[in-house]
């Protein structure tokens, strides 16, 4: 081999190494930085809740006669629920009516008896008083001439102290006959007791024919005719028929963008494609410890029909909105929560690190306010690049949106 040949055949192979010895760089997925509309929002998971539910029992015990309603049949105020038979109540009438009577009787007998034979006790007494002390006096005189020892007189004394006693107690005893007088009016208590007592028991009697105390839905029906139920058993729940609230919960992270006021858009489970209206009025002042979640409260001031009490609900509360504005999807930004968020960006064959803003996040899709522009390419985390590497982009891809499934009827 000429020296000619061999210099070019050495060439050849230095180029040919440096060909093969040349970086490749690695491949990586990217997605554009573009211009979109976003609307940042938070969505929920809760339940329907009425505003009070309202147990009607049987305030005592009783045969259930009739149930006039069913699970989902709608109640009017004052519209009669369930009809009872008590014997004890029977009873319980027929006792009081019974003492009534005999305290009216009593007070007949005090007022037409007691006070004529008091007054005549009186004067029997007053009579026996004026013979005692007659005869008191004689015995005295006797003694003082030397008939009758000592203890004459005072057996005489004796008796005439006894007979005053008896004076006052006949004088205290037409007292309490008098109007006004104890004894008369113990006999009117106790005839306005037993009044009472016979009404509370016609009252209960009443309560026999279970009403509905409120507007609402009857949601449970525990009795059938014919069962027996005891003092205090529930035998129907009802729902009231008032305003129709979501009781729900998110994360606490969320509790910055949320305020009473905000407008929301609720769908529920079993009806995915009929949302319906919301309004949060309600934020629990404390969070749960143990979740790391907090309650909230919607109101659904026009409920559509298919709501039921605790139907599952998905509610959506928009917390922000841009017409258009630079979006990347969440899983291109790195450190997305931390103190510095960032994008490596393909710049030219070379991974680059870029710092930026961020502003509003949608449901997989984030603001970007400062640090890129329209256009720039994003390599995404999994391609595993680092900044300063060589790179080459695969072909391009549908960009994924976080992995986020959005409900249907909500924001993108």
């Amino acid at each position: 081999m000429t020296r000619r040949k061999l210099i070019v055949a050495l060439v050849a192979a230095g180029a040919l190494a440096a060909v093969l010895l040349w970086p490749k760089g690695r491949e990586v997925d990217v997605v554009a930085v573009r211009q979109a509309p976003l609307t940042q929002s938070v969505v929920a998971t809760g339940r329907i809740a009425t505003p009070a539910r309202i147990s009607i029992g049987s305030p005592l015990a009783a045969t259930v006669l009739e149930v006039t309603v069913r699970e989902g049949d709608p109640v009017k105020p004052g519209q009669v629920l369930v009809r009872l038979r008590s014997d004890d109540a029977d009873a319980l009438i027929a006792q009081a009516a019974a003492a009534l009577a005999e305290a009216e009787a009593r007070l007949v007998q005090i007022e037409k008896l007691g006070r004529p034979v008091a007054a005549q006790q009186l004067a029997q007494a007053e009579a026996n008083l004026h013979v005692a002390r007659a005869e008191a006096e004689r015995a005295r005189q006797l003694v003082a001439r030397g008939f009758y020892a000592q203890s004459k007189v005072d057996d005489a004394l004796r008796t005439a102290a006894n007979a005053a006693t008896a004076v006052d107690t006949a004088r205290t005893q037409l007292a309490a006959q008098q109007p006004g007088g104890t004894e008369r009016d113990a006999a009117r208590a106790r005839v306005a007791q037993a009044r009472a007592q016979l009404a509370n028991a016609r009252a209960r009697a009443a309560l026999l024919t279970l009403t509905a105390p409120a507007a609402g839905t009857v949601l449970t029906r525990k009795a059938e005719p014919g069962d027996v139920a005891a003092a205090g058993k529930v035998l129907l729940e009802l729902a009231d028929a008032g305003e129709t609230r979501v009781y729900a919960t998110v994360d606490e992270k969320n509790l910055r963008l949320l305020q009473p006021g905000q407008k929301a858009r609720g769908l529920a489970d079993a009806f995915p494609h009929r949302p319906f209206d919301a309004e949060l009025y309600y934020l629990a002042p404390a969070v749960d410890p143990l979740r790391g979640t907090v309650e909230i409260r919607f109101r659904v001031p026009q409920p559509p029909a298919f709501l039921r009490p605790d139907m599952t609900i998905s509610v959506e509360t928009v917390t922000g909105h841009q017409d258009s504005t630079l979006v990347l999807p969440a899983e291109a930004v790195r450190d997305l929560d931390g103190a510095q968020p960032w994008v490596l960006l393909a710049d030219g064959g070379l991974a680059r690190r870029a710092d930026v803003t961020v502003g509003l996040a949608g449901i997989g899709q984030v603001e970007i306010l400062k640090g890129v522009a329209a256009g720039d390419q994003a390599i995404l985390p999994a391609s595993g690049a680092l900044d300063g590497d060589s790179v080459r982009i695969r072909a391009p891809r549908k960009p994924k949106v976080g992995g986020v499934q959005v409900p249907q009827g909500f924001s993108k």
